[in-house]
């Protein structure tokens, strides 16, 4: 395995796991942070759009916002001009989440990068950067031997 996918893969499988310790410490599962950030972002968003912005498909938005339903975070109601769409609506208790979520996910990445100094930390995010848009880019088209797509 080429070097870099071999690193980033070990790498994101123990974020991974740090993550989902921090969010079982608020009684969430790994991901439902994010779907509950999408919501503090803009509350009352379709599946549809919340899966967009997450870049994961609606049936797993839809299937998270059961059991966040469940767990009293959120509300689902009919739209109110387009009785077809459901809109995902945060409840007291889920907006009471964001602060303790964004102080645990501001803490966990002083922690993971308190070895590196400032340049090292802002170099590593532009290149985090870089690297997400050409992943990004690789999802509407096939990759290619050409790194120039041509």
């Amino acid at each position: 395995m080429p070097e870099f996918l071999d690193l980033h893969s070990r790498t994101s499988k123990v974020l991974r796991a740090v993550a989902e310790g921090a969010m079982q410490r608020h009684g969430l599962h790994l991901g439902q942070n994010h779907l509950l950030a999408a919501l503090w972002e803009q509350d009352g968003r379709t599946p549809g759009e919340v899966a967009a912005t997450l870049n994961v498909t609606t049936p797993t938005v839809v299937k998270m916002a059961t059991r966040m339903t469940t767990a009293g975070l959120l509300t689902r109601r009919r739209d109110d001009k387009d009785n077809r769409l459901v809109r995902l609506w945060l409840t007291d208790a889920g907006r009471a989440l964001q602060e303790p979520i964004e102080a645990e996910r501001h803490l966990m990445e002083e922690q993971i990068t308190a070895g590196l100094t400032d340049a090292e930390r802002e170099h590593l995010l532009s290149a985090l950067a870089k690297i997400h848009d050409s992943a990004s880019d690789l999802l509407s088209r096939p990759i290619s031997a050409d790194p120039a797509g041509a």
